[in-house]
């Protein structure tokens, strides 16, 4: 932090009687009761690249803060009655907090995030109707070429046949012509992402649109644009397992931490047992 910024950090200073403490080797900006912002701390709250007069301006806004989150904090420890309830539930919440990053560093350790194909792929045949589609879905291939690209007669031909011979020759075109050129036919895509492509307002308003018409020419003022659909999937049929991956691998990561930490429980529990460290009392009444 420059010189600049603590001429001007100094107005916001609230000074208290001059008393000597250990600050431990750390510089005071402001002191609020018995608490105390350091120099060090605006340093590290500061952003990365932030130099100049954003340096100045973020400290002084950091140190406002600051005072007035701690005279606010002051201010309601004072009007809360049941202290003793506050406390019980910061040390609930404490309690909490050590086994929740307890178990997520054993889970971490012991399970990590790793996947198996075989593991996402068992999952989805299991569960076949969970997954649905919430659009369409095709395979097939889309060009998009200037306008008064020569033989555009010979892309009206190939662009609809699924021969190695089409697609040979399109691909040659393409690469040296389009602008675009997207072979899809061994992978599925959501058709909104080619409503974004073409020029054609069917695509948003008639989701089986390209079921009926499975060779799309349509045309602009800079481009010619051809889209053939090998095969349509339409809205609620199953989900392509390559759009179901993430959501399922995420599952199953859930499924194995749930099962790990269940397990730890019992495991612990059984030992304890075990050793004699758990002990029931009966009520007095019973």
């Amino acid at each position: 932090m420059n010189k600049g910024c603590f001429l001007t950090i100094g107005l916001l200073v609230l000074t208290a009687c001059t008393k000597t403490l250990n600050h431990q080797g750390k510089t005071p900006l402001v002191e609020v009761g018995d608490a105390f912002l350091y120099k060090e701390d605006v340093d590290a709250a500061m952003p990365i690249g932030v130099k100049g007069k954003d340096s100045v301006e973020f400290a002084e806004a950091y140190i406002r803060n600051w005072v007035e989150d701690n005279l606010l904090y002051r201010k309601a420890e004072g009007n809360i009655p049941d202290n003793v309830k506050i406390d019980q539930q910061v040390e609930a919440y404490r309690r909490a907090l050590i086994i929740h990053a307890y178990q997520e560093e054993l889970v971490r350790q012991k399970l990590g995030n790793e996947v198996s194909e075989e593991e996402i792929s068992a999952y989805y045949e299991r569960h076949a109707g969970q997954f649905q589609a919430e659009q369409p879905y095709i395979q097939g291939v889309f060009v998009k070429v200037p306008l008064h690209t020569q033989n555009l007669n010979l892309v009206r031909k190939w662009y609809k046949q699924h021969t190695q011979e089409a697609v040979d020759r399109l691909e040659k075109f393409s690469i040296a012509h389009a602008v675009s050129y997207d072979y899809f036919y061994d992978r599925w895509r959501p058709v909104s992402e080619f409503s974004l492509k073409l020029p054609l307002d069917a695509l948003d308003t008639d989701p089986d649109y390209l079921n009926r018409n499975k060779n799309v020419e349509v045309r602009d003022t800079a481009f010619c644009y051809f889209l053939h659909v090998e095969k349509f999937l339409p809205k609620g049929d199953r989900l392509p397992l390559e759009y179901a991956k993430n959501e399922i691998k995420e599952m199953i990561i859930n499924l194995k931490r749930v099962e790990f930490i269940n397990q730890m429980k019992h495991d612990l529990y059984k030992e304890a047992s075990e050793a004699n460290d758990i002990i029931y009392y009966k009520p007095d009444n019973e």
